[in-house]
Formats: C-alpha cells, structure tokens, sequence
C-alpha cells in the first residue's frame, strides 16, 4: 500500500512564496482552539494587522450561524487572517463574497476547474462544498477589523466525510495535480492581500460583476430558510452592491441580508 504523503505546514516555506512577506505575520500551530477565536481575541489586544493564523487541527473550529467547521491534519487547509481597514472606513458590507472572489481567483490560478460561489460564504465545484469562509468584525479606535477564516478540503478525509450532512468534495479532485498546502496559503494570501486593496477604495461594488460569473445560483429556484421564519421562495437574481442577496419572488425582488439567512437548493 501506498502511504499517503504528508505535507505540514510551515511558516517559513509560506513566507518565503508570497510577493510581499513584510505585509503578513505567518504563525503555523498544531492545534487551537479555533484560528478565528485567537485572532478575534489578538485583535482586541492591538493585534498587527495582516496577522495570520493557520492550524493543522483546530478543536472548536466555527462555520456560519454557529455550526462547526471540521478538519484533518494534512488533508485541509484552515487559517484565518486579521485585517485593520482605514480610520473612519464604514463597516466592510459584503466582505465575506469578495473573500469568495479572492479564493475563487487564487484556486483557479493553481488550474481549479469549476470553481462556483454559492451565496454568502461556501466555495463550490461540481455541485459539491470545497470549503467556506467565515468573516467576523469588530470595532476598535474608530477602524473595523475583519478576521477572516478560511477552511478547505483539500482531500476528502473519511473523518471528515462520515462526520458532515451535506455532500463535500475536495481541492484534488478538481485540480490535475495534489496542491502543496504551503503554497497554496501563499497564493491565497496573495489573492486576498490585492482583494483588500481593492475592497478598501470600493467596496463590495467593486466584485459583483466576478462574483456573479460564479454564481453556483444564477437564475435557478431556491428556498431561503431564517431562523423563526417560514421559508421564503423566489429565483436567484443575483447580488447587490453591499452583497444582500437579490431574490425574485412572486411579490418582487427582496433583499436577503447576509448573516440573517441560508441558502439551499430546492
């Protein structure tokens, strides 16, 4: 039998593969808590911006709306990075589609086929969960500070695979090659580090267009699903330029705010 490879991470090999090290503080641990706990808590403590966590098994790692985000020393790859915006920049509406955008951009640069963004948060290929993305912010000396925590299959473990309710896949079966886990946090520091330069000067308007060209949803019947709330039921319209999601129901178009809903297909 062939034995799997194991690829660990670390900081230096990390470091060394971006364009701009000086602007991120890699930090590699064996296991945590959760790597978005950590930041959030560094960041109430003057926390340098472009600080980056990754974790090779994280014990409490959290998903949208409190659910749990699992992973498998070597077959994923879960990191989360902080960032401090400009004094007196509103809150960053629609950040977590265009962290989707900055992931979409740096999976397809390592030849991932397929690549599709299903609204808020989840990256898609084959109709299947590669992984997700979690961005939480707080307010400190008149700036916001988003950390954004990122979680990717890149083999499909069994523990994994038993453990979920929805159908996963994995980075290698959509790329040619097994990515080196290493560079792949490099180039989706790379992609986020210019998705944040942009974000900063305009916002969410400024991905629609790329977020809509991989819309997983575009044009098809779902069903929104709230906490105490029926099931609302429209097609999707698409997105607007703060990221609330567009739905054409039988009354008209309504805005789904981020955070308040999921998304699933009927």
């Amino acid at each position: 039998m062939t034995k799997k490879l194991f690829d660990p991470l670390n900081a230096k090999m990390v470091s060394a593969a971006l364009d701009s090290p000086s602007r991120f503080h890699v930090e590699v641990l064996d296991s945590c808590e959760s790597t978005s706990t950590l930041l959030l808590d560094r960041a109430h403590k003057d926390g340098a911006s472009g600080s980056v966590v990754a974790c090779e098994r994280q014990t409490a790692g959290r998903g949208r709306r409190g659910r749990s985000w699992l992973s498998a020393p070597g077959d994923s790859l879960t990191f989360s990075l902080m960032w401090r915006f400009p004094v007196g920049m509103p809150p960053p509406t629609g950040l977590s589609l265009a962290a989707g955008v900055a992931v979409a951009r740096a999976l397809e640069g390592m030849e991932a086929a397929g690549v599709r963004l299903k609204w808020p948060n989840d990256i898609l290929a084959d109709g299947v969960k590669l992984g997700g993305i979690l961005v939480e912010t707080v307010s400190s000396g008149g700036r916001h500070i988003a950390v954004i925590g990122i979680g990717l299959n890149v083999r499909l473990s069994r523990e994994i695979a038993d453990a979920i309710d929805n159908e996963a896949g994995a980075l290698v079966s959509v790329m040619p090659y097994v990515p080196s886990r290493n560079l792949l946090l490099a180039n989706l520091l790379k992609a986020l580090a210019v998705m944040l330069d942009e974000f900063e000067h305009n916002g969410f308007a400024g991905f629609v267009e790329e977020w809509l060209a991989r819309n997983a949803h575009t044009g098809q019947l779902v069903s929104i699903h709230a906490e105490g709330a029926a099931p609302v039921e429209g097609r999707c319209a698409g997105v607007d330029a703060d990221g609330a999601l567009l739905l054409d129901t039988g009354s008209g178009v309504r805005r789904i705010v981020s955070g308040e809903v999921s998304l699933r297909n009927k």
